[in-house]
């Protein structure tokens, strides 16, 4: 099942169950984390449906109470950063207020000249809890989405600390849908790509993760709670701007496209800061 929020003729952003091109409203809660939380089948309201051509879809959820990052995950992508191969996750988070949806634009900050691109494969916690076993990560996962980490590498490098270069307004594109965990039957074996404009500067598959979902669900429910709408996004592959001679930074015009085969495409316009 596809689960996405969207706006319809009123403007009032919901949550809905997306098949076959319509667009049906979703029952069990007033939006994407309430739906999560309940657990259970999510059922739609079939008889509200709406054309996908008709709606303007939003990031599946935008506000989580936690949008956690891994960074080094990919042996390929630490030895192009020229880090050592971490031994135990590299976690960052970013603010909220850095989530849009598909087709909203990526607004390049005027003090940075170091804008990049970063496909990423996340998966949305479920059930929550602290202290999760690894060997019980299906229970607590509801699904899985397309991420871009954008990232201003001025900003991330200055200090030790990530954040900043990693959480500018914009900077998280989500989406576009929520594909429930039963629809996925190995998230260690899907082909994940980034292009820009059409050209492919990603590409990869899951299958070369350093820190697997249960290992990462377990490391991070060990130091806090992982609750219902949390997004966990699993790091990026080789091939990021930074990396690249000359570096292809982020430009205003530019459409950049994530794609994670059985997840879906995220695409994204790329605007200057006006």
């Amino acid at each position: 099942m596809r689960l996405v929020t969207y706006q319809a003729g009123d403007g009032r952003a919901q949550a809905g169950v997306l098949r076959d091109g319509v667009i049906a409203p979703a029952a069990g809660g007033p939006d994407m984390i309430a739906l999560i939380a309940a657990g259970g089948r999510v059922e739609a309201d079939e008889s509200k449906a709406v054309p996908l051509a008709e709606v303007r879809l939003r990031a599946p959820i935008a506000r989580p109470n936690k949008l956690i990052c891994v960074g080094l995950n990919y042996r390929d992508h630490a030895e192009e950063s020229k880090m050592e191969i971490p031994k135990v996750p590299t976690i960052f988070n970013k603010f909220t207020t850095s989530i849009i949806g598909p087709g909203e634009a990526i607004v390049l900050p005027k003090n940075s000249a170091q804008p990049d691109y970063e496909a990423e494969f996340a998966f949305v916690v479920g059930k929550g809890g602290r202290h999760i076993r690894g060997a019980g990560w299906r229970q607590h996962v509801f699904g899985y989405m397309c991420v871009n980490d954008v990232s201003a590498r001025d900003f991330q490098m200055a200090t030790t600390q990530w954040l900043m270069g990693k959480t500018f307004d914009t900077f998280a594109p989500c989406g576009p849908a929520i594909v429930t965990a039963d629809e996925i039957a190995d998230p260690h074996a899907l082909d994940i790509s980034l292009d820009i404009n059409g050209e492919v500067l990603q590409s990869s598959n899951t299958g070369r993760l350093i820190f697997d979902i249960p290992a990462l669900v377990e490391y991070v429910s060990s130091v806090c709670t992982l609750e219902p709408g949390d997004i966990v996004s699993t790091g990026t592959p080789a091939g990021v701007g930074f990396a690249r001679k000359p570096p292809r930074w982020l430009k205003a015009g530019d459409v950049v496209t994530v794609k994670i085969a059985g997840v879906g495409e995220l695409s994204n316009p790329v605007v200057a800061e006006a």
